[in-house]
């Protein structure tokens, strides 16, 4: 699978490329509305390395981040790609979803990008966006996808956001969207608060349909639905005044995400079990939070 992984992680990247493109660009494009005196914001992007218990190579990547911008407050776009041996911990967990083979040969090979997004803006939506490619041995899959999370909801906002998501997956099947959109209402549900995170997206996990291009097209179509899915809710929302109110709405719904990726997320579980940089994998955090 060596030409199959270079060319997952080789779209990773690209996918990376065009996002921080397209958000620098909103924040060089923001001349009507709050925040428009500030500087426009900017990736600070740094690599990321991972050693194996004896210290040799185990892969690594990019961490963007741009703090504080006139659109972004905090945005992270991480990409990569990482190898070793599991440990006892995430052998359990991969054997538990059925896994094949973990226990004899616990080798990995992972590549991904992981995006959170959170606006300056009440009235702007934070989103995630998440896709990977996983190998070991006995198997491979591909997962992720996108959410929307906004403290202030305008339905108009979702149904475009849904409604972008469909059109790609349309070519995959007409059966698709709604079962991942189905499994990201369930996957990005707070137990203990007994409520969704946001409005929903779609998502997937361990997708292997034995057809390894079908299931690479489809990881990038998913990909591709995102900057037209989010964009044009900024470029809506970024001008709309807010005060106090909107900002206390804002810190408290992001505790609500706080809580689930801290608790519950298997992304983050896995990033630190691993051994994966922690500022990488906890870089989708927000800024500020309040609980009340």
């Amino acid at each position: 699978m060596a030409e199959e992984k270079a060319r997952a992680s080789a779209w990773f990247r690209e996918l990376r490329d065009q996002i921080v493109a397209a958000f620098e660009g909103l924040e060089d494009s923001h001349h009507r509305g709050p925040l428009r005196d500030l500087a426009p914001g900017r990736f600070d992007v740094s690599e990321t390395t991972r050693h194996s218990d004896d210290g040799s190579d185990a892969g690594g990547g990019l961490m963007s981040v741009m703090r504080d911008g006139r659109v972004f407050e905090k945005v992270g776009v991480n990409v990569s790609t990482v190898y070793g041996t599991l440990g006892a911990a995430a052998q359990q967990a991969m054997a538990a979803r059925g896994v094949p083979g973990i226990a004899g040969d616990p080798r990995f090979w992972a590549s991904g990008i992981s995006l959170v997004a959170h606006m300056q803006n009440p009235h702007c939506p934070a989103v995630h966006m998440n896709t990977r490619m996983f190998w070991t041995p006995g198997a491979w899959w591909f997962g992720g996808g996108s959410d929307l999370n906004p403290c202030l909801e305008y339905a108009e906002d979702t149904a475009h956001f849904h409604a972008t998501q469909e059109a790609h997956l349309a070519p995959h099947g007409a059966d698709l969207y709604p079962r991942l959109k189905e499994w990201a209402d369930e996957y990005f549900y707070i137990p203990h608060r007994k409520r969704a995170r946001g409005v929903g997206g779609i998502f997937m996990d361990d997708r292997n349909s034995g057809d390894w291009e079908a299931d690479f097209a489809l990881t990038q179509d998913i990909g591709r639905a995102f900057l037209p899915a989010f964009v044009p809710l900024i470029e809506k929302r970024r001008p709309l005044p807010f005060g106090k109110p909107e900002r206390e709405a804002q810190l408290v719904h992001r505790g609500l995400y706080a809580e689930y990726n801290l608790v519950y997320d298997r992304g983050t579980k896995f990033g630190l079990a691993t051994g994966h940089d922690a500022n990488a994998v906890l870089m989708s955090l927000p800024p500020l939070a309040k609980w009340v």
